[in-house]
């Protein structure tokens, strides 16, 4: 526990703050501009909040859903996103019944179009062609719900696409910057053993927590 400690954030919003920092390094001068920052909902939402702040970049949500295992939710089979998007984890998907992939999957398509709705409401995600995207989570244990954000999001022809988080699993990250332009994660622990290990504060987000910062993250950047 003692290395957890070492790199420990307060919460997300400071996690949010530190990642900021380091991500305006990475971007150099005059970050913004055409800079848009995706949060990975529910959890990647205040910490993504803190950064488009920081950056003065809009936010917005890219709603994805785990295929969790049916034995073991917390264990990804992979992952869904919006625009039909589906990665597998065939190693943990492997002699799980092809019916029990299936009904999983229909139960969490389900979860994603309320979600989204819940979420986003009657206002139109914002446009992603050309532009400079960051998606952002907070923390990265197996990829998969990342992976399928990344699908998603170059399926709308960005400039740029980079996955910031707090803290990740190595491995992961390593067959994840395969796929994007750049990968920004300020700590990667070995071993990782749970993403909540590295917040004083991992206390569960909820759907109207999101949908206030949204709300005041849009009014901010109207006023």
């Amino acid at each position: 526990m003692q290395a957890a400690v070492a790199h420990l954030f307060a919460d997300r919003r400071a996690a949010g703050r530190a990642l900021a920092r380091e991500l305006a390094a990475e971007l150099g001068e005059n970050p913004a501009g055409d800079l848009v920052v995706l949060a990975l909902p529910r959890g990647g939402v205040p910490v993504a909040a803190e950064v488009a702040r920081e950056l003065h970049a809009p936010l917005d949500v890219m709603v994805v859903r785990k295929l969790g295992h049916p034995r073991l939710p917390e264990l990804a089979m992979g992952a869904i996103a919006s625009g039909g998007v589906e990665v597998r984890n065939d190693d943990i998907a492997a002699g799980v019944d092809a019916s029990d992939v299936e009904r999983v999957r229909v139960r969490e398509r389900a979860e994603l179009l309320r979600r989204e709705q819940r979420l986003r409401g009657d206002r139109p995600s914002i446009a992603l062609a050309g532009r400079r995207v960051v998606l952002i989570d907070d923390g990265l244990a197996t990829g998969a719900t990342m992976r399928a954000a990344v699908r998603a999001v170059a399926a709308q022809h960005p400039a740029r696409v980079i996955v910031a988080v707090p803290v990740g699993a190595a491995d992961s990250l390593a067959r994840l910057a395969a796929d994007v332009d750049d990968v920004v994660c300020l700590a990667t622990p070995e071993p990782l053993h749970a993403v909540g290990l590295w917040y004083g504060d991992f206390a569960q987000v909820s759907d109207d927590e999101v949908r206030a910062i949204l709300d005041a993250q849009r009014a901010g950047a109207a006023g």
